[in-house]
């Protein structure tokens, strides 16, 4: 069975479900099982771009994505805002007047850096159970806590008032819908999203994209291996005999000179391999003058070939 990660260039409209359910049918076998899919970051319906969708063994590693820095690119319009905070949602308030470019310039310098930002009503967070857009359309008050978010840069693309265009590098949990409205609220405008495209997730550049099209005409070559969308993590290489230990959940000792990275004080987390298969992962800690490999997640694939 398949596993590895593919980096979907969402379509307008789809919901981030909705594009796993289509790699789940492109990517199950006939007669085979149901492939296991998800994605490492939610996109709304309204946007498009870079949609990891992990299968198989993959799926284990979805929090490489969830944590990983993001890029975008987004157009809003000061002259309005909506209650969903892009132009799918209903008007809720006007602006007159206008600003001008410079003025938007100097707005952005106070939105990076740690910031404060209050995410979207109508967004996925659970409020005692309850999803806020659930609360939102049946009319009940939602209320979100701020919360912190990074942006380490933002890029002013294009300016033709009311339209602004942005690029955005920035942490995750942050919502790119709650940025465009608290600049628009700084200029004393609205800020209302009407594009939106993620560029990148955790430093995988916007050519790694594949549209349903590609995918559709050759979905094996699509695939980047787990072991690479590990890539952050250094590698550990063991022998026969370690590795059949290492699937059966055993601590290995290794040896000054065996080639394993230095933990130094603490730990380090590592791709673990017999040779050319992924093993899985560890975590290398040291102490007492000797590097210990704790095992953290054991492939079915490892543990189908040594045990």
């Amino acid at each position: 069975m398949i596993s590895g990660v593919v980096f979907l260039d969402k379509p307008y409209g789809w919901t981030s479900r909705q594009a796993v359910n289509a790699m789940i049918r492109l990517y199950t076998q006939p007669g085979e099982k149901r492939i296991k899919a998800g994605h490492a970051g939610t996109l709304d319906p309204l946007a498009t771009g870079m949609l990891p969708i992990l299968l198989g063994e993959a799926t284990r590693y979805a929090e490489m994505g969830l944590s990983a820095d993001k890029s975008y690119r987004v157009s809003f319009d000061l002259s309005y805002q909506t209650d969903t905070l892009d132009c799918e949602g209903e008007v809720v308030a006007r602006f007159d007047g206008a600003v001008n470019q410079a003025a938007v310039q100097t707005a952005l310098a106070a939105f990076t850096g740690l910031i404060e930002q209050v995410p979207p009503a109508y967004s996925a967070i659970r409020i005692d159970g309850k999803r806020a857009h659930a609360m939102a359309r049946k009319g009940e008050a939602v209320h979100i806590p701020a919360r912190p978010v990074t942006v380490h840069a933002i890029t002013l693309v294009a300016f033709e008032f009311p339209l602004v265009t942005l690029q955005v590098d920035c942490s995750k949990g942050t919502y790119i819908r709650s940025l465009a409205r608290d600049i628009g609220a700084a200029l004393g405008m609205g800020g209302c999203v009407t594009a939106l495209r993620r560029l990148s997730t955790g430093g995988w550049p916007e050519a790694m994209m594949v549209t349903l099209e590609q995918l559709q005409a050759q979905p094996d070559s699509c695939v980047l291996p787990l072991a690479q969308w590990l890539r952050e993590m250094p590698g550990v290489t063991l022998e026969q005999d370690m590795a059949s230990r290492f699937v059966q959940g055993q601590r290995i000792q290794l040896q000054a000179a065996s080639g394993a990275p230095d933990p130094g004080d603490g730990q380090l987390p590592v791709r673990v391999f017999a040779g050319e298969l992924l093993l899985g992962t560890g975590m290398l800690k040291s102490g007492h003058h000797r590097t210990v490999l704790h095992p953290s997640r054991i492939l079915p694939t490892a543990q189908q070939r040594y045990i």
